[in-house]
């Protein structure tokens, strides 16, 4: 079993801690960025991939599946022609992403942390 597997699993695994619970719904290259794209409001799959370079759209068609069925996005089919889908976070989602605020600051200091020590040395 590959290890993306293994994650999603995890994501449906009520035995594991509430951290490994946490990070097997948003594990992944793309998940966080599309959290973050969504906080502003509803987007087009078009739209996002736009604004995610190199995401395909295979790629992120999944992404945005595992999540809606994760209770992290809304997806909401326009009856039109062409047929129009737009994705937006949910309560779930939302809370989610404002939990998660907090551990980017986290990585944002980390990461200055890491360019002053290799600009000392």
């Amino acid at each position: 079993m590959n290890g993306v597997k293994m994650t999603r699993s995890r994501s449906q695994d009520t035995g594991v801690c509430g951290v490994t619970a946490a990070i097997a719904v948003i594990d992944g290259k793309w998940k966080t960025a599309l959290l973050w794209l969504l906080e502003s409001g509803p987007q087009r799959p078009g739209e996002l991939r736009r604004r995610l370079p190199g995401l395909s759209e295979k790629v992120l068609t999944q992404a945005l599946r595992e999540m809606e069925a994760d209770g992290l996005v809304h997806r909401e089919v326009h009856d039109v022609l062409p047929l129009k889908t737009v994705y937006s976070l949910t309560g779930f989602g939302r809370e989610l992403s404002q939990v998660l605020a907090p551990v980017s600051d986290w990585g944002h200091r980390r990461l200055e942390r890491l360019a002053e020590a290799r600009s000392t040395s």
